[in-house]
């Protein structure tokens, strides 16, 4: 789905620690918004998107895996929702 989205995305390692069963990576992720993400029209716009990926692996092959990215921040960099500190319009009730 985001390689649709973001055909020239990119991700960079920032930090990667293993304990056990279990690696953690934190990731940037950026990309320009090419194609259709989850009913959202291309808008051409370059996101930055923070995450965490947890891998619990077993026999060599990733067994579990959890993700948790700035999904926020990235709809406001493709303008989807205000910038922080802004609101949209209240309507008159």
């Amino acid at each position: 789905m985001y390689r649709a989205a973001f055909p020239d995305l990119q991700q960079t390692i920032e930090d990667q620690f293993a304990e056990g069963e279990k690696v953690a990576t934190r990731l940037t992720g950026r990309g320009t918004h090419q194609g259709d993400l989850m009913g959202i029209a291309p808008t051409g716009n370059r996101i930055e998107a923070p995450g965490i990926v947890i891998n619990r692996i077993s026999s060599g092959k990733i067994a579990e895996s959890w993700a948790n990215y700035d999904a926020m921040g990235m709809m406001q960099q493709l303008g989807v929702l205000p910038p922080p500190g802004q609101s949209e319009e209240a309507s008159p009730t």
